[in-house]
């Protein structure tokens, strides 16, 4: 899993539109879930890793991937908790949510990864773990280039 060339073309699968927030392109597989994520106590920030029991993505890494998500959960410490994952080299490669809150908008600034939001068609419905997709955050585009394999989204998983 490797960040791709944001200028490299290559055939949509389905464009997605929505509001850029923080700027950049970036190319990478999709981790998808349909749940929030905490940053208190949800996410091992030393390995980029969902560790809060219950949720659909427990025991996965977001490192290097974009992360599609309704949007964060719990405290206002959710912000620092993304910024230590940054800062310790750990932070997913992109973020698309929808749910706008002040402690993922900020956590999104200072993961400084390209984030869009507010996306349309709804982005955990288009969007399937392991598809290549690339975010722009500075257009607010979101674009699937490929769709995972069966055995991609399973090995994934």
């Amino acid at each position: 899993m490797s960040v791709g060339e944001p200028g490299r073309a290559a055939a949509a699968v389905l464009e997605l539109r929505g509001r850029g927030i923080v700027p950049g392109v970036v190319e990478a597989e999709a981790l998808v879930t349909h749940d929030s994520i905490s940053g208190f106590g949800g996410i091992d920030v030393a390995t980029g890793t969902v560790i809060e029991p219950r949720h659909e993505l427990f025991g996965q890494c977001f490192t290097g991937r974009v992360l599609v998500f309704p949007g964060a959960k719990g405290s206002s410490g959710w912000s620092g908790f993304f910024q230590s994952t940054r800062l310790m080299g750990t932070a997913p490669a992109a973020m698309v949510f929808n749910v706008l809150t002040t402690k993922a908008v900020l956590g999104a600034i200072v993961t400084r990864v390209p984030t869009v939001v507010e996306v349309a068609p709804d982005p955990l419905e288009a969007i399937r773990t392991g598809d290549l997709v690339r975010v722009d955050g500075d257009a607010g585009i979101v674009t699937i280039l490929r769709r995972a394999t069966s055995a991609t989204a399973s090995a994934s998983a």
